[in-house]
């Protein structure tokens, strides 16, 4: 069964230094290699994350990338181009417009 064209949301919240935070972005490379259109929304300590090199990769690659705004602003985290940065509404928007979505914690 194809998968391709299919949309995947993921959330994910945990530190980059955590597993959670890796299965989420190993769970994003498997799916963008098997065509499915994958959103990635990094919130609270996963902000930090989105300027990884294994992130910046799978963005090149047609990840659609996004960070909390207020995230990271908290954690006095600049923003940037590494995301698009921007609030709650967005995840709202993955969520309805995704065929799956999944969190990581």
């Amino acid at each position: 069964m194809s998968l391709r064209g299919k949309k995947l949301g993921i959330l994910i919240s945990c530190r980059p230094d955590e597993p959670n935070f890796k299965h989420g972005i190993n769970l994003a490379q498997t799916a963008l290699a098997e065509g499915v259109d994958v959103y990635v929304y990094c919130i609270d300590d996963a902000v930090k994350g989105v300027e990884s090199s294994a992130v910046q990769n799978l963005k090149e690659n047609g990840l659609k990338l996004f960070a909390c705004a207020y995230g990271a602003h908290r954690r006095n985290y600049p923003l940037s181009d590494k995301a698009a940065f921007a609030g709650l509404t967005v995840v709202n928007d993955i969520i309805a417009g995704t065929d799956r979505f999944v969190s990581f914690n």
